[in-house]
C-alpha cells in the first residue's frame, strides 16, 4: 500500500484534481521528480509523456479546446519551458486554458548559478496571462488554486506556476485543497447591444465577425437567425480555436489567409461588428500593401470582448432586434463531395476526407498550403469539430490531434498535416502509439515548405535561386514518413493516386487506433 505523504508536490496534485484538472502532459526532469512521485500516488491523474515540450504544450492546447477545461503540463526548468513556447504561443492565441507547472532549482541552490539556472518568469510572461513562483510547500496549494482559477477565467488563459524542488519535497500540514471558482463570463453591456442594433438598422452593409464560443452550433444558429432577419453577413475570423460545423449546422466562412482574398471579402463592407473577434489584419506586411483588408472608412464596432459571454451577446442582440423564434436558421444539408479519381492532388485528398469522414469527427488542420479548399470541401460532411493553427507558429498539428483524442476518446480524430511543419513535432506519433489514440494522420507530402515559396514572391523577392530553393525544398534526402511512423510505433502507408488514398482512408476511419497515410502530392 502506498504510504500517505503530505509534501508540497502532493498538495499540488490534490489541488489540481480538486479543481477538475485530471490530465497531465509531461516531459519532466530532475527538479520535478518529487512531483512525479506525487503523481504516482494519485491514480486519478492521467499522466501522458510527450517526447518533446512542443508536443506537451500543443497537446494541452488540443485537449483544452475539446474538453473546455485545462490540462496541466509538466516542464523542466527554463529551457524545458522555452522548448514549449512556440505552441504555448498558439494556445494563447487560441485562448486555451492551460496550467503549466515548471520545475526549478531548490530555492537555496539558485545562488550557485547551476547550468540550468535561468529567468523562468521572464521566459514565461510573454506566453502567460498569470505567472507565479511558489516559495514554500505551505504556499503550494493556494498558489495552485489561483493558477487554476486564472486558467479557467474566460475566454481561457495560460497560467504558469514555477515549483522549486524544495517546495515540492518539503512536508506541509494536511489540509483540504482550496478550490476557487473562476469568474463568470461578463454580460455584454446594454450600450454595446444598442450600438450594434443602431448600426444594423442603419442599412449599411454589415458583417458580424465572430470567434470563440460564438462559433459553437447553438450560437451560430442565433447569429444566422439575425442574418436571416436583417441581411447582415456572418464571418469567422481567419484563425479560430474551434468551429462546430457540417451537416445540420450553420455554415460560416472564414476570412481568407491570402491578403488579396481578404481584401476581396471586405471590399463592399461598410460596418464590422466584432463578437469576440479582432479587427482583421494582414498576417504579414508586404511592400506597398495595406496592413488591414478593411476598406477605407469601414466602421468597426465591438459587441462583445473575448472574455464576454459570446452566445449570450448574440442572444441579446437577437432579442433587441426583435428577431423571434419563428425565424429559422439555414442549416447545412449533408452534401459530401464525390470520391476523386486519378492523380493525387491536395484537393483530391481533401475531397476524399470530406467524402469519408464519420459523424462526430474532429478535424485538426495544419495542412497549410495544401488545405486551401479544406473548409469548402468539408462544409457538407457530417457534423464535426474543426480545430486549426491559431498563432501562426507551425508544429501544432500533430500535438493538437493528440490532445483532442485524449479529451474525446469516443470520437475519430483526423489530422491533416503538412510535411514540413509536421517535422517540428513528429515525436507526437510515439505518444499516439503508446496511448493507442484513435487518430488518422494524413501527411501532405509535397516535400517542400511550399508556403515559403509563395511568401517569397508575395514580398517582392522575385523567383528563388539556388540558395533560396535549398531553404524551401525537403529533398536530398526525402523524408520517409512511413518509415518514421513505423519507427515510432504507428502503422502507416504511402499512396500516390486518388483511388489508393480513398481506399486507405476508408479502412483507417473504419478501425480504431493510430494510422498514418503519406499522401505523395
Amino acid at each position: 500500500m502506498t504510504k500517505t505523504q503530505n509534501t508540497g508536490a502532493d498538495a499540488l496534485c490534490d489541488t489540481l484534481l480538486a479543481g477538475g484538472v485530471d490530465v497531465c502532459f509531461a516531459n519532466p526532469g530532475t527538479s520535478e521528480m518529487h512531483f512525479v512521485a506525487a503523481l504516482d500516488r494519485k491514480p486519478a491523474m492521467r499522466c501522458i509523456l510527450g517526447l518533446s515540450e512542443g508536443v506537451v504544450a500543443g497537446a494541452a492546447d488540443g485537449y483544452a479546446r475539446m474538453a473546455d477545461k485545462p490540462a496541466v503540463t509538466l516542464l523542466h526548468c527554463g529551457p524545458g519551458l522555452a522548448n514549449g513556447l512556440a505552441n504555448l504561443h498558439n494556445a494563447r492565441r487560441a485562448r486555451s486554458p492551460i496550467v503549466n507547472v515548471v520545475g526549478d532549482h531548490a530555492t537555496f541552490h539558485r545562488a550557485y548559478d547551476a547550468p540550468l539556472t535561468s529567468d523562468i518568469e521572464g521566459l514565461a510572461r510573454p506566453m502567460s496571462h498569470w505567472v507565479r513562483s511558489t516559495e514554500s510547500a505551505a504556499a503550494v496549494a493556494g498558489d495552485a488554486a489561483e493558477a487554476i482559477r486564472a486558467a479557467r477565467t474566460a475566454p481561457g488563459q495560460i497560467a504558469t506556476l514555477i515549483l522549486p524542488a524544495d517546495a515540492a519535497w518539503s512536508e506541509t500540514a494536511p489540509a483540504a485543497p482550496p478550490v476557487l471558482a473562476p469568474p463568470a463570463p461578463a454580460t455584454v453591456s446594454a450600450d454595446a447591444v444598442a450600438d450594434a442594433v443602431a448600426a444594423i438598422r442603419s442599412g449599411r452593409r454589415t458583417v458580424l465577425l465572430m470567434t470563440g464560443t460564438a462559433l459553437r452550433a447553438e450560437a451560430l444558429a442565433t447569429a444566422d437567425r439575425i442574418a436571416q432577419a436583417t441581411g447582415v453577413r456572418l464571418l469567422a475570423q481567419q484563425s479560430n480555436n474551434r468551429v462546430e460545423r457540417g451537416a445540420g449546422r450553420v455554415a460560416v466562412n472564414r476570412v481568407p489567409y491570402p491578403l488579396d482574398g481578404a481584401i476581396a471579402t471586405f471590399r463592399d463592407v461598410e460596418q464590422l461588428i466584432l463578437v469576440g473577434a479582432k479587427s482583421p489584419v494582414a498576417f504579414f506586411a508586404y511592400p506597398g500593401r495595406p496592413s488591414t483588408p478593411l476598406p477605407e472608412g469601414c466602421r468597426v464596432l465591438t459587441l462583445a470582448e473575448p472574455g464576454d459571454d459570446l452566445p449570450g451577446a448574440l442572444a441579446a442582440l437577437a432579442e433587441a432586434l426583435g428577431v423571434g423564434q419563428g425565424v429559422q436558421p439555414t442549416l447545412q444539408p449533408l452534401d459530401r463531395p464525390a470520391l476523386p479519381t486519378g492523380a493525387l492532388t491536395a484537393d483530391s485528398v481533401v475531397a476524399a476526407v470530406g467524402a469519408l469522414m464519420p459523424e462526430g469527427a474532429i478535424l485538426c488542420d495544419e495542412a497549410l498550403t495544401s488545405g486551401g479548399r479544406l473548409f469548402d470541401l468539408t462544409r457538407g460532411a457530417p457534423a464535426h469539430d474543426f480545430l486549426a493553427l491559431t498563432g501562426g507558429s507551425i508544429g501544432i498539428g500533430l500535438p493538437l490531434a493528440l490532445g483532442a483524442a485524449v479529451a474525446c476518446p469516443d470520437r475519430k480524430v483526423i489530422g491533416l498535416q503538412a510535411d514540413g511543419s509536421g517535422m517540428y513535432t513528429a515525436q507526437a506519433l510515439w505518444t499516439y502509439a503508446r496511448e493507442n489514440l484513435d487518430i488518422v494522420t494524413v501527411v501532405f507530402a509535397n516535400r517542400s515548405y511550399a508556403i515559403l515559396r509563395g511568401e517569397y514572391r508575395s514580398v517582392g523577392a522575385g523567383e528563388p535561386g539556388a540558395n533560396a530553393k535549398r531553404l524551401f525544398d525537403l529533398v536530398e534526402p526525402t523524408i520517409d514518413w512511413v518509415g518514421l511512423a513505423n519507427s515510432l510505433g504507428v502503422e502507416a502507408a504511402r499512396v500516390d493516386t486518388a483511388e489508393s488514398f480513398a481506399d486507405r482512408l476508408k479502412a483507417a476511419v473504419g478501425r480504431r487506433g493510430p494510422f498514418l497515410i503519406e499522401a505523395v502530392i
